[in-house]
C-alpha cells in the first residue's frame, strides 16, 4: 500500500514537472563523515524546543530507547533530532485522503484509459528514450546480473519519478517523524521507516536534514522507501556509497529489488485473453486454473509459458472490460506498488519507450 501512496502523488505531479536534468545528488553534496560515533553527522542545529504533550513525549522516548539499545545511538542526540523535526499536518491530512475506500461497482468508465494516459504520452516516450539512450550499458548490465529486463526498469523509474524528474520536495525527516508519532493508523509502520532512515544517514554519513523525497517518506529515481533501501539497494556503480538519487545505483537497486522478489528472467508478464468473465473476480491477488478460465469462456491469446493458474485482470477500457492473465512477473511488479493499474502501466510505459527507440 505504500508504494501506491507514493506513486498517486507522483502521478498528479508529472504533467507539471521541470524538464530540466537533476542537480547534484543530495547524498553527495551533504555528506559528512561516515560512522560517527554513537549518532548521526550533522552539519547544523535548529535548536527547535520539544512539544510539550506528554504522550508523544512517551512515544518519542520509546523509539529513542529501541535505537539507543538496539543500534547504538546517542540518546540527547536523537532528543535534538527529533525535536527539530517539523509536523506537517499537510502530510496527515492527505494520507487521510489516500486511505483504502470502496464502494459499488457501476460499470466501464475508462479508468484504466486516464491511468495510462497519465504516463503513455507523445511528449513523455522521448525522455524515457533519452534516459535508456544515456544508461543503456547499466541497463544491460542490471539486465546480465540481474535478469531484469531495460524496459522494465526504465518503465518504474518512469512512472514513480519521469526518469528523475519529480522526486519529491518534502524533508524526509519531517515526513517521516510525523507519521510516525502524529498518524496512529499507520504509526508502526513508519516508526520502522524512520528507524531504518536514521540507519540510513548515519551509515552513509549524510545529514538527516538535508535529503528530501515524498510525503510519506519515499527517495530517489525509484522512490525506495528506507526499508527498501536497507534491504535492496545496491552500490551499482561501485563508488563506495549507495545513493538513490544516483541513477546508477537506482537502476541497480530496482533491478536488485525485483530480483529479491522473484523475477524470472526472460518471462512474460502477461497475456491478453479473448472473451467477458463478467461474474468472475479480478486482480493480481486472484488465481485460477486455465481449465477454470476456459470454462468460463476465456481463452489466452498466446502462450502462458506453460502456468496451470494465472491471476485474472480487468482493465476498465470505457465501453468493455479487457481480460488479460496475469503471470508470476507482473504479480512481482505489484510488490513494487500494490496495483493492477501500477503494474500494467509500468510494464506498458517500458514497452513503448523500447519501441519508441
Amino acid at each position: 500500500m505504500q508504494r501506491l501512496i507514493i506513486s498517486v502523488v507522483m502521478i498528479l505531479s508529472l504533467a507539471a514537472c521541470s524538464s530540466q536534468k537533476t542537480q547534484t545528488s543530495p547524498m553527495v553534496a551533504h555528506r559528512g563523515h561516515s560512522n560517527v560515533s554513537g549518532g548521526v553527522y550533522l552539519e547544523k542545529d535548529h535548536n527547535r524546543p520539544e512539544p510539550k504533550n506528554a504522550q508523544l513525549a512517551t512515544d518519542k522516548e520509546k523509539f529513542i530507547d529501541k535505537m539507543v539499545k538496539k543500534h547504538g545511538f546517542d540518546r540527547q542526540q536523537l532528543r535534538d533530532v527529533l525535536a527539530q523535526a517539523n509536523k506537517l499536518d499537510w502530510v496527515i491530512n492527505l494520507m487521510d485522503k489516500q486511505a483504502p475506500k470502496s464502494g459499488p461497482v457501476t460499470g466501464p468508465n475508462g479508468a484504466w484509459i486516464r491511468y495510462q494516459n497519465k504516463f503513455i504520452t507523445p511528449s513523455n516516450l522521448p525522455k524515457g528514450v533519452d534516459f535508456w539512450n544515456k544508461y543503456n550499458k547499466e541497463l544491460q548490465q542490471a539486465y546480465k546480473q540481474y535478469g531484469v529486463p531495460p524496459e522494465i526498469i526504465v518503465g518504474i523509474i518512469g512512472v514513480e519519478t519521469g526518469w528523475g524528474r519529480v522526486m519529491g520536495k518534502t524533508r524526509i525527516i519531517d515526513a517521516l517523524t510525523t507519521l510516525a508519532f502524529y498518524y496512529p493508523r499507520r504509526a508502526q509502520y513508519f516508526s520502522n521507516e524512520l528507524e531504518d532512515y536514521l540507519i540510513m544517514c548515519r551509515d552513509e554519513g549524510v545529514d538527516p536534514f538535508d535529503l528530501s523525497g515524498s510525503f510519506a517518506g519515499a527517495m530517489g529515481y525509484g522512490q525506495f522507501m528506507p526499508s527498501a533501501f536497507r534491504n535492496h539497494a545496491v552500490d551499482f556503480n561501485n563508488d563506495g556509497h549507495i545513493d538513490l538519487w544516483d541513477p546508477v545505483d537506482a537502476i541497480g537497486s530496482v533491478a536488485n529489488y525485483f530480483k529479491a522478489h522473484g523475477w524470472q528472467k526472460d518471462k512474460k508478464v502477461a497475456v491478453k485473453a479473448d472473451g467477458q468473465a463478467p461474474s468472475l473476480e479480478t486482480g493480481f491477488s486472484t488465481k485460477y486454473s486455465v481449465e477454470k478460465l476456459n470454462k468460463a469462456g476465456l481463452k489466452a491469446q498466446s502462450s502462458i509459458d506453460g502456468h496451470k493458474e494465472v491471476s485474472l485482470l480487468s482493465l476498465d477500457m470505457g465501453d468493455r472490460y479487457q481480460y488479460w492473465y496475469g503471470l508470476p512477473n507482473f504479480y512481482v511488479i505489484t510488490r513494487y506498488n500494490h496495483s493492477t493499474h501500477y503494474a500494467m502501466a509500468v510494464w506498458h510505459l517500458g514497452l513503448a519507450v523500447k519501441d519508441a527507440r
